[in-house]
């Protein structure tokens, strides 16, 4: 895809949604931290309703360890991996306690340090929490990326790599949320939803079911 192609992609995700967001519940740092936790292999709306009756509990890192591993667990039994992920939770908001004052750093170091959390998940905690232009790729942003033509890449890490390469600046603090919402909603994986594609006519795709 070329570059004034590529300005006319995002332009056209941004005027479709002007302010794009997560679709996890969170209110601090801490809780969107955690949601991103449990979102691993499991969907959004399960998290949400596991979290919706945590957070009101367990609101901070001090609050969860004092809830403990098993007490956790019957709050995100319904997810998907919930025993290694009450694990991760709790050594998580003990680190968060230790060594930060409770406080999520705003680092990628310092959050790559913490129990189950990857490189996607610190990118996407660094971007919705603090702003910062990273672009955390799934996989619905990995399949996206090759099959429009925007970033292919054989891995997930050459996949953002190229697109912190080919986003303009302007997008890159909205990037991941625009991309996500358009390959969960639109460019599904098995049928994508090419009539209700604003930005069909700069697709790459061959398999275009318009």
């Amino acid at each position: 895809m070329k570059k004034v192609q590529i300005e006319q992609f995002y332009t056209r995700l941004r005027e479709a949604n002007p302010a794009p967001t997560t679709e996890l519940h969170y209110a601090t740092p801490f809780q969107l931290l955690i949601a991103v936790i449990l979102s691993a292999q499991a969907t959004d709306v399960g998290v949400n309703k596991a979290t919706a009756r945590l957070f009101p509990i367990a609101p901070t890192p001090e609050a969860m360890l004092a809830l403990g591993e098993e007490r956790l667990l019957d709050y995100i039994k319904t997810i998907g991996l919930f025993r290694t992920k009450a694990k991760n939770v709790i050594a998580t908001c003990r680190m968060l306690v230790e060594q930060h004052g409770g406080e999520v750093p705003a680092n990628r170091e310092a959050l790559e340090a913490l129990p189950g959390v990857g490189r996607k998940t610190a990118n996407v905690v660094l971007n919705t929490a603090f702003g910062q232009p990273t672009i955390a790729v799934d996989t619905h942003i990995f399949r996206l990326g090759n099959r429009t033509g925007l970033a292919p890449g054989k891995t997930v890490v050459e996949v953002e790599q190229k697109l912190l390469r080919v986003t303009p600046d302007e997008f890159k603090k909205d990037a991941h949320h625009w991309l996500i919402l358009h390959g969960r909603y639109i460019c599904k994986a098995r049928k994508p939803e090419c009539s209700r594609c604003v930005v069909i006519d700069l697709c790459g795709f061959r398999g275009k079911t318009v």
